[in-house]
């Protein structure tokens, strides 16, 4: 039908949205409601969401203390991959290898100014500035093992002595450790040491405290970073030394400068590694992703002795049966030798060192329950593996 002349015709209002009825479906209607409902709520009550895919990930340049084929920088790789994988990218860790910045027994100052975020090695390497850091990884242990002085460590009061400590000393860094490892050979040697009169006189790489303790049975102690102790070998800087564990010494490359090796020892009946992070990037670090860091702490503790478990004891075996190497375990009378030195270091470090004495109270009581518990509760299995092995 057509317009009439002279008539104006208002504009055609639009239709409100259609309320739900008979002409409109239900479904869809509450479909688009409960979107738009869950939308705004998410946005309010989990704002990061909006902004996390947006923002370049957080990088820590963190300096490695051991070679690159050390078993002990492979822990260093896989613990950061775990802090990447566990953060979904949010957090990264830039690898900087041994030496990189600072020297090794450095670290932990690179770490303290900001030339360095965080740094990966352990705690005996910090002993020069404090003989107790050494008690966190390279101390007596009281008859702990290494999973021992952990759970002291976080669940003991270790973890508040340790940042104590830090703080005493004026170190802007804050200290994680993980890794626990196995009694640490004597080392290798050119002959068997069949006797503590053997040490004497003795030209011996260690660190730690076990550098005082070799010290008090006689030995010429030299301090020196992984890396450089085959060389040293080589040249007859020293006579002995000891590194670690078997896979970590053969990729040192132990084995091609000694065929003794010495396998059980007090000096260090017990390690750890360590994370070390400065704490101006630790503070501000959002509270899940410090919650990452230390859960691959932990992880990785757990991952470590399952790879040295398996890893290790077949580098034993290839030492002997095709390296040439001959193995011996330390006599007695080298061990008690050690456990005498220990009291000696003990007590004169207790005297002169406020701090130290209260970590090794500390140690003490926690020891004196757990091994305690320990010796009862588990089970002697050399009786086992001599009944289904050596039949």
């Amino acid at each position: 039908m057509g317009l009439r002349k002279g008539k104006s015709v208002a504009p055609r209002r639009k239709s409100p949205a259609p309320k739900p009825g008979p002409a409109t479906s239900r479904r869809e209607f509450l479909k688009t409601a409960v979107a738009t409902t869950a939308g705004v709520a998410a946005a309010s009550q989990f704002p990061y969401i909006k902004t996390t895919f947006a923002q370049a990930p957080i990088t820590w340049k963190v300096q490695s203390g051991f070679a690159t084929r050390d078993e002990l920088n492979i822990s260093f790789l896989d613990w950061a991959k775990k802090v990447d994988e566990m953060s979904g990218g949010r957090l990264k860790i830039d690898i900087l290898p041994s030496g990189a910045v600072v020297g090794t027994f450095d670290i932990i100052d690179g770490v303290n100014r900001g030339v360095l975020d965080g740094g990966y090695a352990v705690p005996a390497y910090w002993y020069s500035r404090n003989a107790a850091f050494s008690l966190f990884g390279t101390g007596p242990s009281f008859g702990m093992d290494a999973i021992d002085v952990l759970s002291w460590y976080y669940y003991g009061g270790g973890f508040d002595m340790y940042q104590d400590l830090l703080t005493q000393m004026r170190m802007n860094v804050v200290g994680f450790l993980l890794g626990p490892m196995p009694t640490q050979p004597l080392g290798w040697f050119r002959t068997p040491v069949l006797n503590p009169d053997q040490l004497k006189r003795t030209k011996y790489r260690t660190v730690g405290l076990s550098a005082d303790l070799f010290g008090l049975l006689g030995a010429s102690v030299v301090t020196l970073p992984g890396g450089e102790i085959v060389p040293a070998l080589e040249r007859g800087v020293i006579d002995a030394a000891e590194f670690n564990n078997p896979t970590s010494d053969k990729a040192l490359g132990f084995p091609d400068v000694r065929k003794v090796y010495m396998l059980q020892s007090y000096h260090q009946p017990v390690e750890n590694l360590e994370f070390i992070v400065n704490k101006g990037k630790w503070e501000p670090l959002p509270a899940d992703l410090k919650a990452i860091v230390r859960g691959a702490v932990f992880a990785e503790s757990a991952d470590f002795q399952y790879k040295m478990i398996d890893r290790n004891s077949r580098d034993l075996i290839e030492f002997e049966q095709k390296r040439g190497v001959r193995v011996y375990i330390t006599p007695k009378s080298v061990l008690e030798a050690q456990l005498k030195a220990w009291d000696t270091l003990i007590d004169k470090n207790s005297k002169t060192n406020p701090t130290f004495a209260k970590i090794v109270a500390s140690q003490k009581a926690w020891a004196r329950r757990v091994v305690s518990w320990k010796l009862r509760v588990f089970v002697d299995n050399k009786p086992a593996f001599d009944h289904f092995f050596k039949k």
